[in-house]
């Protein structure tokens, strides 16, 4: 396994997932750095970010492992998780360790399956760790199959077949582990909103824990609480995908 050192430096710790976009209200560079620094001041083992130029600012002050991805929206697919070779190429010189690609059936802008990046991204980038981001059981088989050194469900509701999902899916994220852990780090990714959470993920198998929203994205976490006191009328999810949705796309 390629530079194994820097994944068990991240064994069963909690990576925090530290992005912004601009129509985040707490948006600026200098909140995604403070973000960052938090999360080492607490213990975090690792760093999660987007974007090429928040990539380099934080690793230039944070000295964490780097998982880094880059969103690109597109009106012609649901992909955009780095979805092409330039995005890879253009995370991994702005100082990521580790690069995360979407890694699901969706089809790109080209009508590809995503997943047929990864092994281009292999071919062009030999030392970078690749991070699959998938949806479902399948999607992590067919990842690890292609050589993925990380696979999580990161994309579990976010992608056409499980857009309705709030909660993750922890039977099917402890058959992945039980399956694929000889082969591939295992990374829980997606809807841990609490400590507890994140215990459950490392008891089922997880070698490592990524939280986002709940530590960084201090609006969604007050929609979260807003939406339950008020007696669930609302859903946080619908409010955090019409921020998706307001940003620009690619044509």
């Amino acid at each position: 396994m390629k530079n194994k050192a820097l994944l068990e430096s991240m064994r069963k710790g909690l990576i925090v997932s530290c992005q912004v976009q601009p129509t985040d209200p707490v948006y600026s560079m200098d909140f995604v750095l403070k973000m960052a620094k938090a999360a080492e001041w607490g213990g975090a083992v690792g760093i999660r970010a987007n974007s090429p130029d928040q990539i380099r600012m934080i690793k230039e002050n944070v000295n964490l492992p780097l998982i880094g991805l880059y969103k690109i929206f597109s009106r012609t697919s649901d992909v955009f998780i780095t979805p092409t070779l330039q995005a890879a190429k253009e995370v991994y010189e702005a100082g990521a360790d580790i690069i995360a690609l979407d890694c699901t059936n969706q089809l790109t802008e080209e009508g590809r399956p995503a997943w047929e990046l990864l092994p281009i991204v292999q071919k062009e980038l030999p030392d970078a760790l690749i991070f699959a981001d998938v949806s479902n059981y399948e999607e992590a088989r067919h990842a690890v199959e292609l050589g993925a050194d990380i696979v999580g469900p990161t994309l579990y509701g976010y992608t056409a077949e499980t857009k309705d999902i709030d909660a993750p899916d922890l039977r099917e994220f402890a058959r992945m582990c039980r399956d694929f852990k000889d082969r591939a780090f295992m990374i829980m990714e997606g809807h841990i909103l609490t400590p507890e959470d994140a215990i459950k993920a490392l008891y089922l198998g997880a070698d490592a824990v990524v939280v986002g929203s709940a530590i960084t994205r201090p609006h969604l976490t007050t929609k979260r609480f807003v939406d339950l006191m008020s007696g669930l009328q609302d859903n946080w999810r619908t409010a955090e995908r019409e921020t998706i949705n307001r940003l620009p796309k690619r044509e």
